[in-house]
């Protein structure tokens, strides 16, 4: 046997061995690939809230309020997915929240489809979007909700402008697009420090030969530690309180007034809310205010505690709430 023949088997076995290492390293750098355009974040909100309305029972709950998990991928191609599922202690459990993909036409301009939150209000949907514990109650009658549809966004210099089409203003299980909501948006920011935001949307009443309007105005004055807030918001035949009782033809309005200012790892925010309800008639459905003082500790950068005390008057009755939030974001 030559040296040739003696090498062969040895050979064979370096081979086979460099194309395992070969096949393992295309193996982790796919990975290593799918990881870099992957992206997740989320969050764990938990809470003790304690109501106690005049010429009742008072009511204390705790619990996990939401939980979430948001997975975004991008392609590389002007293209990313998004989808956000959630657990929510008060609703229906887990939930497919939002799954949309992302197109970018260009530098200024992106297209979205599938089931996404509409961009009206100043108060976000979700916590860590809030300077306070609660939302000022009044969303479902001014704000868009979670929606299916298609959406342009177009970002300038110094403004941005969108459209959405949507099978149901506030309708997120809605597959019925043979009435179409309209959801339009101007932004103009002239500064860094101020945002103004219009939004005028408008679909049919479904069972009648009525239209839903809602409009929603905000402007927010944001520098170093401070920011201020304000909104104002109209609206009619918003299904929220037509189906509760107020009946067709009802209108409502609404505003509040926002200030939060931060100390290192404490903030404070105070909050003023209003707004009215009336049926067809002119008489009033609905009538409430409140006042909320909202104190925040930033434990570390992924915890935040906030306190709330909240002073409501609704239909001429008086609620008093106090909150204790535990807010983790990763």
């Amino acid at each position: 046997m030559n040296i040739l023949q003696k090498l062969t088997p040895i050979a064979a076995t370096v081979l086979l061995s460099l194309g395992s290492v070969s096949a393992a390293q295309a193996d982790d750098s796919k990975y290593t690939s799918v990881m870099d355009n992957l992206s997740i974040s989320g969050f764990i909100d938990m809470s003790y809230v304690y109501s106690d309305p005049d010429g009742g029972d008072s009511v204390s709950v705790s619990g996990i309020d939401q939980a979430e998990i948001d997975i975004t991928y991008d392609f590389g191609n002007k293209l990313t997915a998004t989808v956000d599922i959630e657990y929510q202690n008060s609703t229906e459990g887990v939930d497919l929240e939002q799954a949309f993909i992302t197109y970018a036409v260009s530098d200024n301009f992106s297209v979205k489809a599938g089931r996404f939150l509409s961009y009206t209000g100043w108060e976000t949907e979700e916590p860590t979007g809030l300077f306070q514990y609660s939302g000022a109650g009044y969303a479902p009658y001014f704000y868009g909700y979670y929606q299916q549809g298609i959406s342009g966004l177009y970002n300038g210099d110094g403004f941005s402008a969108a459209v959405s089409l949507v099978n149901d203003l506030a309708g997120p299980q809605s597959v019925d697009s043979e009435e179409i909501g309209v959801e339009t948006m101007l932004a103009i920011m002239p500064s860094d420090s101020v945002t103004v935001k219009g939004f005028y949307s408008f679909e049919k009443l479904a069972g009648t030969d009525e239209d839903t309007t809602l409009v929603n105005l905000w402007a927010s004055y944001s520098l170093d530690a401070l920011t201020l807030a304000a909104e104002y918001n109209i609206s009619e035949n918003a299904p929220a309180y037509v189906w509760s009782g107020a009946g067709v033809d009802a209108e409502a309005k609404g505003f509040l007034l926002m200030a939060n200012y931060g100390f290192e790892k404490f903030a404070l925010t105070v909050r003023y809310h209003d707004w009215e309800i009336e049926n067809a008639a002119g008489a009033t459905f609905e009538d409430a205010s409140g006042i909320t003082i909202s104190p925040s500790f930033s434990v570390n950068e992924n915890l935040l505690m906030v306190f709330e005390y909240r002073m409501d008057e609704i239909n001429d009755v008086d609620i008093n709430t106090f909150a204790v939030e535990a807010l983790v974001t990763f």
